[in-house]
């Protein structure tokens, strides 16, 4: 029952997206309404620059960490599983919210801050890993599905079946929203990050 909770209490803390509170008070209007659609840091940074981006970032950051915080401190039981479970409550939360009909984000500061909460040193490691990938291909659909397959193996070595079992759903919800994003980056098709100068250029 306590897992339940767990992931309806992140549910909850998820449900407050960031990009929309930003574009609101920014741009008036509804961020699903702006650049790419997608509620998350990346749109946000796009359309509105670095600073409005990392407020973004940070309040994503934020909730997954209260709600943690929240489960840890109610069902210490659980041990580092709850960041698990809490956690991905919060990412099914932010990528299916119910105001919005359940069209929210991808999920990828959601995901990351939980894998780092279960296990930091292992998780900072995947976030690392899944940030090189974008730095070198430029692609971050890419990167975003190799941190969340790289937290495969410290959810198995820390958190046995289960932790693994949390980490597969963690997987499968991160390819399936970045799914149409690696089909163009498979055909060239996909806005490189952090190129813009040299494609201008070229």
């Amino acid at each position: 029952m306590e897992r339940v909770i767990c992931l309806l209490i992140g549910y909850g803390f998820g449900l407050v997206l960031f990009a929309e509170l930003v574009a609101k008070l920014r741009l008036h209007q509804s961020a699903r309404t702006v650049g790419s659609g997608n509620p998350g840091t990346a749109n946000i940074t796009r359309q509105l620059g670095i600073k409005w981006g990392l407020a973004t970032l940070t309040g994503d950051l934020l909730k997954t960490g209260c709600a943690c915080w929240l489960c840890a401190a109610l069902f210490p039981q659980l041990g580092r599983l709850v960041y698990l479970w809490a956690g991905l409550g919060v990412t099914l939360g932010h990528n299916f919210p119910l105001w919005t009909r359940f069209r929210g984000g991808k999920g990828v500061a959601t995901t990351c801050a939980f894998t780092v909460l279960f296990a930091p040193l292992w998780g900072g490691a995947c976030v690392l890993l899944g940030g090189t990938v974008v730095l070198a291909t430029g692609y971050l659909p890419v990167g975003a599905v190799v941190i969340t397959a790289a937290a495969l193996l410290p959810a198995g070595r820390f958190g046995g079946a289960e932790g693994l079992a949390l980490a597969c759903v963690a997987l499968l919800l991160m390819a399936d929203r970045h799914h149409p994003g690696l089909v163009r980056a498979l055909e060239g098709k996909e806005r490189r990050a952090l190129r813009r100068k040299k494609e201008g250029a070229a």
